[in-house]
């Protein structure tokens, strides 16, 4: 089992020794950062460096070589300016879903209106119902719907922040502010994290049914 904080701590001191001052930002997103995660999820960690070279990129990854657990980490690393000038749609999800470790990812969501939030919206809608109907006819894997019930969920936050105001995290928090069109995928995701079995045939025809709704709300 992993002692995160431990394991963060000892993460920040070797980004520090390795790049010095040139760490601009770190933080961490995924499961663990919302502190839903199992023993075998991934650390998902985001790194931001003044300037980003491809030697820099092979420091980065011998550093990681060194550190306990490094099956399991995985994430993103950039440059300052890269990301500043970074596809604004696509920033939103990325800057409310990582928990910062050193420094501040509030420059670059300034860079987010709510016209990039809308795009967000409709992408994510986009490419689940794509994803869902390829599903249907060619895979007919739960384990893809599972996943696509997943990424559904990201577009419900952008659509409960846009409408609200308030950015949930936690699935739980999601499913208490969602609408009530959003909460049965909401709940539909929570059963599948569980263990739950669903039927196949009625959770891709629910699925299908809210992404052509979203793209259509907001196309």
């Amino acid at each position: 089992m992993i002692e995160l904080e431990s394991w963060l701590e000892r993460f920040t001191q070797s980004l520090r020794k390795t790049f010095g001052g040139r760490v601009w930002f770190a933080g961490l997103q995924g499961s663990r950062a919302r502190g839903e995660a199992t023993d075998s999820s991934d650390i998902d960690l985001v790194v931001i460096l003044d300037a980003l070279t491809a030697e820099d990129i092979a420091s980065y990854g011998a550093m990681l070589d060194s550190l306990d657990h490094r099956e399991l980490v995985c994430g993103f690393l950039s440059g300052k300016a890269e990301l500043l000038h970074w596809e604004p749609s696509e920033l939103f999800q990325f800057c409310r879903d990582t928990k910062p470790i050193i420094g501040s990812l509030d420059d670059v969501l300034a860079v987010v209106k709510p016209g990039d939030i809308d795009r967000t919206i409709l992408t994510g809608a986009c490419g689940v119902y794509h994803a869902c109907v390829h599903n249907m006819l060619y895979e007919k894997n739960e384990g893809i719907l599972r996943n696509l019930y997943k990424t559904a969920t990201f577009t419900i936050r952008a659509t409960t922040y846009r409408r609200t105001g308030i950015y949930c995290s936690r699935l739980d928090e999601l499913l208490e502010h969602a609408s009530a069109v959003d909460k049965e995928i909401v709940q539909t995701c929570l059963a599948m994290k569980a263990g739950k079995s669903v039927d196949f045939s009625s959770a891709s025809k629910l699925l299908f049914s809210w992404a052509k709704e979203r793209i259509v709300q907001r196309s």
